[in-house]
């Protein structure tokens, strides 16, 4: 007996699409998301811990706005209301989300970021000073290595939250894998010769459910074990 003939005929055509159409949208949205996210809210958690208090209140003014609001409202502000202003600013609406859960997300980082920086004892601040490092080469060279090293579990825990946030961005017209299979299930649904006049809402959806919870499940497990071990 062939593997395919375990699964009814339907179920190839529809992997097929929510694989080739879906996938690679949401790979990319949370690849760039992740990334900078990374990037952008080390830097702003980093810059948060000097005492020039109108940046510090620049970045806290960023990290509270794009914390504070619902994440699908930001991405309908860049992917809809942002085309409307002076400087009619488009972007493809998976770039957009993009943008979207990038804010979000570096809003996460630059808090944790703040906090891992400012739980390094002043010593080691002070130890780096003595040996000629400026603010900047004491922070690259002494201080971020060990920040780092506490940051891995929230930045573990916002690759989660970014993979499983990234179905939001069919909201915004995107077709990732949550959208790929509502097209697929509307397809399957339609009469003959677009579809098979069949439903089959709760098995697509049941596997879009199983493939989260089999990317999601052990990065929540690697960051448990990161708090464990490195915190």
């Amino acid at each position: 007996m062939s593997l395919a003939s375990l699964f009814p005929a339907w179920a190839g055509p529809v992997f097929r699409y929510v694989l080739e159409h879906g996938l690679p949208f949401t790979l990319k949205i949370a690849g760039t998301s992740v990334v900078g996210s990374a990037v952008i809210g080390i830097v702003l958690g980093t810059l948060l811990t000097v005492r020039f208090l109108p940046l510090r209140g620049l970045i806290r003014l960023y990290i509270e706005v794009w914390r504070g609001l619902p994440l699908i409202v930001t991405l309908f502000l860049i992917v809809y209301a942002l085309p409307q202003m002076t400087f009619h600013l488009t972007f493809r609406p998976w770039v957009g989300a993009a943008i979207g859960l990038t804010l979000w997300g570096s809003a996460q980082v630059a808090e944790a970021t703040r906090g891992a920086v400012e739980s390094i004892p002043r010593e080691q601040h002070e130890a780096a000073s003595a040996l000629g490092f400026g603010w900047v080469g004491r922070h690259v060279h002494v201080v971020l290595p060990q920040a780092l090293r506490r940051l891995l579990h929230p930045l573990v825990s916002l690759l989660v939250n970014v993979i499983q946030n990234t179905t939001l961005a069919a909201l915004v017209g995107v077709t990732e894998v949550l959208f790929a299979a509502k097209q697929q299930i509307e397809r399957l649904a339609a009469p003959p010769p677009a579809g098979v006049l069949q439903q089959h809402g709760f098995a697509i959806y049941g596997a879009v459910l199983v493939f989260f919870f089999i990317v999601s499940f052990p990065l929540t497990r690697l960051a448990a074990y990161l708090e464990r071990r490195l915190i």
